[in-house]
This record gives structure tokens, C-alpha cells and sequence, in this order.
């Protein structure tokens, strides 16, 4: 396992959500500090190429949003991407004015958006809430409601193919209200990590403080049952606003924030279900710096992570002292001959004049940065 490139120049956006179909990646809304959030354009999309590590803007983030706003979702971020049948579903999310509780599909191969009507218990507007498939169902957990302006615990399933909302309402012990946390599929069960919650500080009973759960829960699929395993030995530490993602039936996170400790963190865990065991990886390479709200994606066997923040001061850092990101790093769980052999030609300057014409241009774009960043605004702007 090794991080094998750090690319400049890509959408500096953060708290986007993004998924893969086939080798390119999507990437959709996310915000960029300084920007007017509280105003309503079309939801810029981005498409990530995995093999030639090249970016660009898809041309329906250009189409004007109040002309299509019965299709269009205005640009958003806290919001979710799901794959489904080679289409792609956007719930949930908002700017700085408004959440959203309508469903988006977006057709990869006609570049166009449409709005599927649903029926059933539908879910309440929220942001920083999870989604994962499984089967013909979509799950969603977690997040914050603006109508009742709290953290949330309820879980909602959408038939993906009925288009048809259930509320699942489990009885018996359920994991804790919160938002940011992270939710994976593994076999028949939905794993959730970390978020951010709230509970009363136990030395004053009118005073909420901050809470960053550390423990694992996995919801039943099967019988929508809600279970908290025995986790033995060291777990990492509680985190909101981190990146998670499965490779070989075993659950990862990266990075993250905990406001109690006023830490962000870059570490890599990887938890095994079929032990319930944590164990923090030391991958070979440089990893990215410590963030949050970074968009994280597998592809086969490598990991595509982009954008996020971090304190621009590592030591102590202030809220509004945070640095947006338009860089991209590529951890490849498995490397290849060819790709160890690119990373030995980068590291000691070797001439690479004599490689096939098509292998010179696959290592120059392992290596060449992007040049589609989107220009940090002025931060009086909005």
C-alpha cells in the first residue's frame, strides 16, 4: 500500500460528494471559502479520468440554474452521491439559505440531470447525513435537521426501483443522533463511524457540548436491526468530516476533525468485521496533510482522494484559519511493477527518452498537475 502521487490544479472544492462509474470520477457541488453560498446556481460537476489523472468541467454545471430548477439542484455541499445502475443519485445537502429533500439523477452518458418524483414516508431536508446501496435500496442515516434543528438518528430506505421512501423505525438500543459521520455497506450490513453529536455537560444541565463517538455500529439490512459489536484493543479516535471507503471486505477511514481535541487528523485505520478489530496502517509514500470534508473514491485497486480544508497553522488554529484544497493524492493499495518502476524514475531523475511513446505520456500525467482550479474568491465576496 503506497502513496504514489500528489497532483495540483484540481476543483478546489470542499465537503463535495463524489462516486465512480467505470474509471472516471464525479465529483459534485462542495463549496470554496469565500464564495456567495447563499446564492442559487446550478451544481457544478466535475469528471475525474483515473487513468490518465486528468480533470474537467462537465458542461452542464454551466447550464443557468433558474431556467432548469424543476431538474437542476442548485449547488450544495453536506449532500450525498450514490451509483445505481450506471446512474447517479444525489440526496440531501444545502447552502448557506436552505437543505434539500429532493432526489437527483444524474445520466452519465446523456450529461443531463432529471428529478425522479417519490412517494412514501419521505425524509425531512438534512445535510451531513450518510447513503449507501445495497441491493435495489438506498439508505440514508444520520445528518442535521434544519426543521427540528437538531442532529439526527432515523434511518430512511428509498426503493431505487419503485422510487418509493420507508422510514425505518427499529426498536431496542440505535446509534446516538449525529452528522458527519461515515456509513459503508460490507456484505449485508451498513457499518457507521464517527460523526459529531451533542449531550449535556455533566457538570452544568443547561450547557450542550460537542461529542465524537468512537464506536462501530452496524445496521441489519436483513432485519433493519440496529448492533453495536464488541470492539477489542485500540479504536481510532472519534472524528466528523472524515472519508471512508471499503477495499477487500474491510472498512477505511482517513482524516478528519474532533473539535474537543482541536485536532485534524491524516491517519489511515482499517477496521476488519470479521474480527471487529481496528489497526492504524503506515502506507509507504507521503501522505496528504491533516483535513476534513475531503471526497474520497475507490477505483479497483487505487484510492482517489480530493479537496477538503485544513488549519493553515498546525499547532493552534482558529476556525476561520482553514486553507481549501485543489490537490489530489492516489494511494494504490496494490502497486504494480510498472507503477513501483514510474516511482523510480521520479525519485532519482532518471532519462525516460527511450520509453514507448504511450508509457512517457502515462508516466507524465502520474505526474503533471492539473490546471482547472477554480480561483479562491475574495473572502469580502458574500
Amino acid at each position: 500500500m503506497q502513496w504514489i502521487t500528489h497532483l495540483e490544479g484540481g476543483p478546489r472544492r470542499v465537503n463535495h460528494a463524489a462516486v465512480a462509474v467505470g474509471h472516471k470520477i464525479y465529483t459534485f457541488g462542495g463549496y470554496c471559502t469565500g464564495e456567495n453560498s447563499r446564492k442559487y446556481s446550478s451544481m457544478d460537476v466535475h469528471v475525474l479520468n483515473t487513468t490518465t489523472f486528468r480533470w474537467t468541467k462537465h458542461p452542464v454545471s454551466d447550464l443557468p440554474y433558474f431556467e432548469n430548477d424543476d431538474i437542476l439542484p442548485y449547488k450544495r455541499y453536506g449532500h450525498t452521491a450514490v451509483l445505481y445502475k450506471e446512474k447517479i443519485y444525489i440526496w440531501g445537502g444545502r447552502n448557506d439559505a436552505a437543505s434539500c429533500s429532493v432526489l437527483f439523477q444524474f445520466d452519465p452518458v446523456w450529461h443531463c440531470w432529471t428529478a425522479p418524483r417519490t412517494t412514501g414516508d419521505l425524509p425531512p431536508a438534512r445535510d451531513g447525513h450518510s447513503a449507501c446501496v445495497w441491493k435495489n435500496r438506498m439508505y440514508i442515516f444520520g445528518g442535521y435537521e434544519d426543521g427540528i434543528d437538531a442532529f439526527a438518528r432515523t434511518t430512511y430506505m428509498l426503493d431505487l426501483e419503485k422510487m418509493v421512501w420507508t422510514g425505518i423505525y427499529v426498536k431496542g438500543v440505535e446509534p446516538s443522533n449525529r452528522d458527519f459521520h461515515s456509513a459503508v455497506c460490507i456484505n449485508d450490513k451498513m457499518y457507521v463511524f464517527g460523526g459529531r453529536g451533542t449531550e449535556m455537560d455533566g457538570f452544568s444541565s443547561n450547557i450542550v457540548v460537542d461529542v465524537y463517538c468512537n464506536d462501530i455500529w452496524y445496521l441489519d439490512l436483513r432485519t433493519h436491526e440496529w448492533v453495536k459489536p464488541v470492539v477489542p484493543g485500540q479504536k481510532a479516535i472519534g472524528r466528523r468530516s472524515h472519508s471512508a471507503f471499503v477495499y477487500n471486505n474491510k472498512m477505511y477511514i482517513f482524516g478528519g476533525y474532533n473539535a474537543v481535541e482541536l485536532v485534524h487528523f491524516n491517519d489511515l485505520h482499517e477496521f476488519d468485521p470479521s474480527t471487529n478489530t481496528w489497526r492504524e496502517i503506515k502506507a509507504h509514500g507521503q501522505p496528504p496533510c491533516s483535513r476534513r470534508r475531503q471526497a474520497c473514491v475507490l477505483v479497483e485497486n487505487r484510492l482517489f482522494l480530493f479537496g477538503g480544508t485544513s488549519p493553515i497553522c498546525t499547532v493552534r488554529f482558529d476556525e476561520d484559519e482553514l486553507i481549501d484544497h485543489s490537490d489530489m493524492h492516489v494511494l494504490d493499495m496494490n502497486p504494480s511493477l510498472k507503477t513501483l518502476c514510474f516511482l523510480a524514475l521520479k525519485r532519482y531523475d532518471l532519462d525516460d527518452s527511450l520509453l514507448p511513446q504511450h508509457v512517457r505520456v502515462e508516466y507524465a500525467n502520474m505526474f503533471t498537475p492539473n490546471k482547472i482550479t477554480i480561483s479562491r474568491p475574495n473572502n469580502s465576496a458574500g
